[in-house]
């Protein structure tokens, strides 16, 4: 027997089993969403899904009642520019899965704007990664801007502050999974949502409501069930903050609600969301009176939109 070479193989046979460890988990031999017929009669009908959400923000060392929305629609968007085309017939695109994530709560007397787009590419085989993210906040303090755009294998940043430390900024940070597109992934591919321990951009809201650093994290991810609902479970044990999202079992895997905790000043804060109405309509409203209507119909405070 030439033990030379069995010792080869198996060192090969190790070294290639080590490669994985640490890294998250997929289930590859699922079907993704997005390639089935249900997907694209869904999404690519010229109709975007709004969901409000009844939202219990934890601010200041309170709860704050208050609402959320959920916008997803299908779009194309220019590769280069990272914008919504002009002229869709242009061949430098990409069709993405948007959303417009929104939450408007009241500390005091002061209302809280704020409201996050995150763009996905659909055919996540080709384009597993999210192009980019944008998070606006308006509060009583003043206003904050973030942008991140996946340039090669990196994140970069742009970020603007009316807080002294945080101030006008650019820098980068090594692409990984951006906790913001996982709303994205559940209604496209949520069989093959990454789980084990893994390095992730934590959420744009998050990092600036608590002015944390926005960076690669330590995470930890997993999935679980209940009677009525599937649920992706996100875990920060650095910052000791996790947040579990709740969603459908069945097409189109509709958000049902979310769940976050986290530590401040020693107390564990936290912000939960439960599905109240869902409205699957035309992208383009025909005049000014069908705000009303979907405003009403999602039932929304005045004002809102």
């Amino acid at each position: 027997m030439d033990f030379a070479r069995v010792n080869y193989i198996i060192m090969i046979s190790l070294s290639v089993s080590m490669l994985g460890c640490g890294k998250p988990t997929h289930d590859t031999e699922a079907a993704p969403v997005y390639e089935s017929n249900e997907f694209r009669d869904y999404w690519h009908a010229g109709k975007a899904e709004l969901n409000s959400y009844d939202l219990n923000q934890s601010r200041y060392g309170e709860n704050r009642r208050g609402k959320a929305v959920l916008i997803f629609v299908t779009e194309d968007l220019s590769k280069k520019l990272q914008v919504k085309l002009d002229d869709p017939t242009r061949r430098n695109k990409i069709n993405v899965l948007k959303l417009n994530f929104t939450k408007k709560f009241v500390t005091g007397i002061y209302p809280y704007s704020l409201m996050l787009s995150v763009f996905t590419p659909v055919d996540r085989g080709s384009e597993p990664a999210s192009v980019k993210a944008a998070m606006s906040s308006q509060e009583w303090c003043g206003q904050v801007y973030t942008q991140v755009n996946l340039r090669g294998n990196r994140y970069a940043i742009k970020s603007h502050s009316y807080f002294e430390q945080e101030s006008d900024e650019r820098f980068s940070v090594r692409q990984a999974l951006l906790e913001d597109e996982l709303w994205n992934f559940i209604r496209l591919d949520h069989e093959n949502l990454p789980v084990g321990e893994m390095k992730v951009i934590p959420g744009l809201f998050y990092t600036r409501l608590n002015h944390a650093d926005l960076k690669l994290s330590s995470a930890t991810a997993e999935k679980s069930e209940t009677d009525t609902a599937r649920v992706y479970t996100l875990t920060f044990p650095e910052e000791q903050r996790s947040i579990s999202i709740r969603y459908e079992k069945t097409f189109p895997f509709k958000i049902l609600g979310w769940n976050e905790t986290w530590q401040e000043r020693g107390q564990t804060m936290e912000t939960t969301a439960t599905l109240d109405k869902t409205l699957y309509t035309d992208y383009w409203t025909k005049n000014k009176n069908e705000f009303s209507h979907l405003r009403d119909s999602l039932n929304l405070p005045t004002p809102y939109y």
